[in-house]
């Protein structure tokens, strides 16, 4: 039987692909929840893909695979299984790259404060690596996966991009604004283009096991407990998968169309809803109760997020169509045809 490595190696060294007449696009993290669905639409839209993954243990490597397993069968897909903390490695990319789509980094503010070196190694010496790649590559496009929990417990809600976050209260936090401030160097002083979207509590199909949705369904079908921190009043501003996708590709138009810029924009859903509000909207949609146990609110929880989403609107022509009800509907049919309970 071929493993998985093998498959992964043999795409990447015989693979003949025909990317000449198509703009080529660095997608970093392509395995992953959302790189894998931005990967899907970059194509269908008639770019061409460079993915770099490293398959991080943070949860199965076997699902991730399974996130590309169509995008490895097209010729408008290349994969580096590159980590981006190596930058020797990130050099040996040769292709030609228009513009990069930076998604790949440490998750989960939790895990974060067990282990800060890792997400430092990761989130911000990995964001150097690929900032320094484009200066030395010649590529001036730049966009960022950043993070709504830049703004911490300080902002007010809706927050605006304008809003003060010097004040971060996880180590992912502060990685993530870290990214922001190496990206807005590089534009300062090499006039590299970059556009750093913060998402807000993204979900949908192929969603990290590790995330609330995901736990949260597959708890009560299993009819096992779920913890719930505090009195489930934090508040979440979730957002659909094909939302933010489209927000990606409306912030790649625009950095295509213009010369030199920086910019810091949210994506979310402007629509926050409890904890408890979630679950039972999962609960009905299940037609089953969940077996709540409520416990100590953890560190580095921020109390709510909630987005201003004017600037993406006015800039990106970003305009979220999908409701928490019909995404999470959209999820669980998802877990279903998949079988992963």
């Amino acid at each position: 039987m071929i493993k998985n490595d093998t498959i992964i190696y043999i795409y990447l060294f015989v693979k003949q692909i025909d990317i000449t007449k198509r703009m080529r696009i660095l997608v970093t993290g392509c395995a992953g929840f959302i790189g894998s669905h931005v990967c899907e639409r970059l194509i269908q839209k008639g770019y061409s893909v460079v993915g770099v993954d490293n398959f991080d243990l943070f949860y199965a490597k076997e699902l991730k695979t399974k996130n590309i397993e169509e995008l490895l069968s097209s010729p408008c897909f290349r994969l580096y299984p590159f980590s981006i903390t190596d930058a020797k490695t990130l050099s040996s990319i040769a292709e030609p790259i228009d513009a990069i789509i930076h998604l790949a980094a440490k998750a989960g503010v939790r895990p974060s404060i067990a282990d800060p070196q890792a997400y430092i190694d990761t989130n911000i010496t990995g964001t150097l690596n690929i900032a320094d790649f484009a200066f030395k590559k010649g590529i001036n496009k730049i966009i960022f996966a950043s993070s709504s929990s830049v703004y911490g417990n300080a902002a007010i809600a809706p927050f605006k991009e304008s809003s003060i976050t010097d004040a971060p209260i996880s180590p992912y936090a502060f990685t993530k604004k870290s990214g922001e401030f190496v990206l807005y160097n590089f534009y300062h002083l090499y006039k590299i283009s970059s556009i750093c979207l913060r998402f807000f509590t993204v979900y949908g199909p192929r969603q990290r096991p590790d995330l609330a949705i995901n736990k949260f369904v597959s708890a009560i079908l299993r009819g096992d407990q779920i913890d719930v921190y505090g009195n489930g009043s934090m508040m979440r501003d979730y957002t659909f998968i094909t939302d933010t996708v489209e927000g990606i590709i409306g912030a790649l138009d625009l950095i295509m169309k213009n010369e030199v810029i920086y910019e810091v924009i949210n994506l979310g859903n402007n629509k926050p809803f409890t904890v408890l509000e979630l679950i039972h909207s999962i609960e009905s949609i299940l037609e089953k109760k969940a077996n709540l146990n409520f416990i100590q609110e953890q560190p580095g929880d921020v109390q709510i997020t909630c987005a201003d989403i004017t600037k993406a609107n006015s800039l990106l022509n970003y305009q979220p169509k999908t409701k928490l009800m019909e995404g999470l509907r959209l999820f669980y049919k998802w877990k279903l045809d998949e079988q992963i309970i």
